[in-house]
């Protein structure tokens, strides 16, 4: 079966300069930020997101995203996203050049209203003249989806909640939809009914993962996940991130970890893995925080050894 891999692509969505950072109690100055971005660029990582266009009052750790933005370089084939809550948000993207902007819900009424505070239909009402807006100016916009299996205030989501608000957020114009295990409790065999549910509604295509490792079921969920399909997923470098709306979630699973089982799969991600492992050891070093990676923790063992 593994001979049939080969060849086979992994699209991989870097997520750390922004889902990452922004769950940083310090935040990084522009210029640490931006050497953390030109440095997954040399990894081969080709989509990488890096800011929220939101105000600086409330995320601090993102302000300047789109001046960010803008001192990086467009000569490249590396498509660098912004995050975009609002038509304000995007506007500004839109004024650095963005050509791609990623809007967010969730399956989960609660959430919703913790997080962006609104209903779920009100949060599709907002996002009405920007993807008008994203269309008459060629840019593309993905869609995030919070809590695919669990919601931290009301539990269990039903998969067809989270298949229903996908398709909405594809009919609105989102050319791809990555849906969030916000809070990590998910397990194989419930992740596996989430991705029924979506694939009676849409082509597997235009699905992605964004999965948590609170429980350590990160890679477990995205095998789950491979062998239903899926071959885009969101990772962040070194494991940065968690969700401040879901208490005790840990951060994204690492690219490094994320990298290790595609790469012994026999999929290809275009990652030169030194260049992985040197952004990696970079922004620990920045952060001052220990690596969650266990392909990260193993590599450096035997490589300092």
């Amino acid at each position: 079966m593994s001979d049939l891999r080969t060849n086979e692509f992994v699209k991989i969505v870097e997520v750390g300069p922004r889902d990452g950072l922004q769950n940083e109690k310090t935040p990084l100055t522009l210029n640490d930020r931006k050497n953390l971005i030109l440095d997954l660029v040399k990894t081969g990582l080709k989509n990488i997101e890096v800011g929220s266009c939101v105000s600086a009052k409330w995320v601090p750790q993102m302000a300047h995203s789109d001046e960010l933005f803008a001192q990086l370089s467009k000569d490249t084939d590396v498509s660098f996203s912004l995050l975009a809550p609002n038509l304000k948000g995007f506007e500004s993207a839109l004024a650095v050049g963005c050509k791609e902007v990623a809007v967010f819900t969730a399956a989960s009424e609660s959430f919703t209203q913790k997080n962006i505070n609104c209903s779920i239909d009100e949060s599709f009402e907002k996002f009405t003249d920007l993807m008008s807006t994203a269309k008459a100016h060629g840019v593309k916009v993905r869609g995030y989806v919070s809590c695919m299996v669990d919601c931290p205030y009301e539990g269990a989501i039903a998969p067809k909640k989270v298949a229903i608000v996908s398709k909405r957020l594809l009919d609105l114009g989102c050319y791809e939809i990555s849906l969030g295990e916000t809070i990590g409790t998910a397990t194989p065999d419930r992740v596996k009914a989430v991705w029924d549910a979506c694939f009676a509604e849409m082509d597997v295509s235009v699905l992605a993962g964004h999965f948590h490792n609170t429980y350590g079921m990160a890679i477990a969920n995205i095998y789950q996940s491979l062998q239903q399909g899926i071959r885009i997923f969101d990772s962040s470098i070194a494991g940065l991130g968690g969700c401040p709306y879901a208490k005790g979630a840990s951060g994204n699973i690492s690219t490094e970890d994320l990298y290790y089982l595609l790469s012994k799969m026999g999929y290809k991600t275009g990652i030169d893995l030194s260049a992985l492992m040197q952004a990696s050891h970079n922004v620990g070093q920045v952060l001052e925080r220990h690596n969650p990676s266990n392909y990260a923790n193993a590599y450096w063992q035997q490589h300092s050894a």
